[in-house]
């Protein structure tokens, strides 16, 4: 049964900038260490970590909230896309991201929950305080 991932994270930059940074494919890569393709544009695909993630922005309200479908190489062909909510706020020490990953595969969840805390949320905190 399909899983829902929620985790939320008070980075030091302001909901704007880290909105902008995760859809900046340059800064997104600069985080994660691994090449992006992404936009903002609705029904634009995006990709990441050499093609074992992909999907489409579904939605984007700048500063505010990015959604959008996603699979990874995990997924069973039978599997539904996921769905990735993140709504960005204001927080006392800079902007909090709360994340709701939907329809996350059984045999993805566990990956999936681990790797937004070591593949994004770790380093992001790191490419803040030198930037």
């Amino acid at each position: 049964m399909p899983q829902t991932i929620r985790q939320s994270v008070t980075l030091a930059a302001s909901p704007d900038r880290l909105y902008a940074m995760y859809l900046d494919a340059k800064t997104h890569a600069a985080i994660t260490g691994q090449p992006v393709k992404i936009s903002a544009k609705p029904g634009s695909a995006f990709s990441a970590f050499e093609g074992s993630i992909w999907g489409t922005t579904l939605a984007a309200v700048p500063g505010r909230l990015i959604v959008q479908s996603w699979r990874s190489i995990n997924f069973a062909e039978k599997d539904p896309d996921s769905i990735l909510i993140l709504a960005f706020s204001s927080a006392t020490t800079g902007g909090r991201i709360d994340l709701v990953h939907v329809n996350v595969s059984d045999q993805d969840a566990e990956g999936v929950r681990k790797g937004w805390k070591t593949y994004y949320w770790t380093p992001w905190k790191k490419h803040l305080t030198k930037h």
